[in-house]
């Protein structure tokens, strides 16, 4: 895929989108029983997956759900997604809309966001809600990885919009990548050379992401964007400090890596990096006040493991009523392989536990 990126014959993240989906079409499992249809919500498609009516059933509970993919890869469509929305739908008998934002390289931040945000509150209208037999008082937001930063971004901005009667009841967020603040936690220390996602190539997400140059990659690593002498960072500091936010379980004897001096000219070129809406553990305590109550899981062995973490705590201090749901054995992007040939008990232990907790919740 680089090889073909360097020869400037097609951008490496579409050759591996498509060697994605070519061998993605061995995958797919399919079910009588929910009805799965494509839409399209103010623009932007979405796939929705019904479940029929049961009794004298009159309304169903709904999830809005963000797949990851660093918001470059993968899609709604794609077997390991559809199959875990068909999952959700079945298992908590709640019509589940899977959107299918645009990627990396077609668009750039700030694009996936309002592309979600767009879907979102369209469905959120309550003709829309009536179409699909949906309780407006029972729907929840959730995604993972980067589906996981989007779902926090769009609950943070629907949180803040005094026009939207309808707002969701919950938020519940998979190992989500919820900053680009510090590459020095303890968890991108620790699992820097974890296979999945090392932390280099997160970094690299994030630079395609906000539409930087790659050049930019070993500033961020040692964290020269957020010195000391970087005006922009100083007020943001205090909400990613994480010697106060984390267990000592997992701060265990890493330091912190705080650059006296780096260079400002980063941020200014890129202001997305601290953007709430590309960093929702940057929002200040006035917006995480108004989040709803929030599920989030993280897996240790992933550099993403303290982006969660912070953002449980923070949102605690604020108030709001977390499930923080670490698993000591697990690993980054693990509970979308639970089809054979990835069947892996960390999938299945892990979608167990989420979809306990909506069905327990929502």
């Amino acid at each position: 895929c680089h090889l073909i990126h360097y020869l400037r014959l097609s951008h490496h993240l579409i050759v591996l989108n498509y060697v994605i989906h070519t061998f993605d079409k061995l995958k797919f499992v399919s079910s009588e029983d929910i009805n799965i249809t494509d839409a399209v919500f103010d623009g932007v498609e979405v796939r929705v997956f019904e479940p029929p009516m049961k009794g004298d059933e009159r309304l169903k509970r709904s999830v809005v759900y963000i797949h990851g993919g660093g918001w470059a890869l993968a899609s709604a469509r794609t077997s390991l997604y559809n199959n875990l929305c068909r999952v959700m739908a079945e298992s908590l008998n709640a019509v589940v809309v899977s959107v299918e934002y645009r990627l990396v390289p077609e668009v750039r931040f700030p694009e996936q966001f309002h592309d979600t945000l767009r879907a979102t509150k369209h469905f959120l209208q309550p003709d829309v809600l009536a179409e699909y037999s949906v309780d407006p008082g029972r729907i929840a937001i959730s995604g993972d990885s980067a589906g996981g930063n989007l779902a926090a971004a769009v609950c943070q901005q629907l949180s803040k919009d005094e026009h939207l009667t309808i707002k969701p009841k919950l938020q519940a967020l998979i190992y989500p990548v919820l900053q680009a603040f510090d590459f020095n936690t303890p968890s991108y220390q620790q699992n820097k050379n974890m296979p999945v996602l090392p932390r280099y190539v997160m970094i690299n997400y994030w630079i395609d992401y906000i539409n930087a140059n790659y050049d930019l990659a070993h500033s961020l690593l040692i964290n020269n964007h957020t010195a000391l002498d970087v005006g922009q960072a100083l007020s943001f500091r205090g909400r990613l400090n994480w010697t106060s936010l984390l267990p000592s379980s997992f701060k265990k004897n890493y330091k912190p890596v705080i650059q006296t001096t780096g260079k400002a000219e980063i941020i200014q070129e890129i202001p997305a990096l601290l953007d709430v809406r590309a960093g929702p553990l940057l929002a200040e305590n006035e917006t995480l006040q108004l989040q709803p109550k929030t599920y989030i899981l993280t897996c240790e062995n992933d550099v993403l493991r303290d982006d969660g973490v912070m953002y449980a705590k923070r949102l605690q201090n604020a108030g709001v009523e977390v499930t923080l749901d670490h698993f000591d054995d697990c690993f980054h992007g693990c509970m979308i392989f639970t089809v054979w040939p990835t069947d892996f008990s960390a999938g299945i232990q892990t979608r167990n536990s989420y979809i306990k907790w909506l069905d327990e919740n929502l």
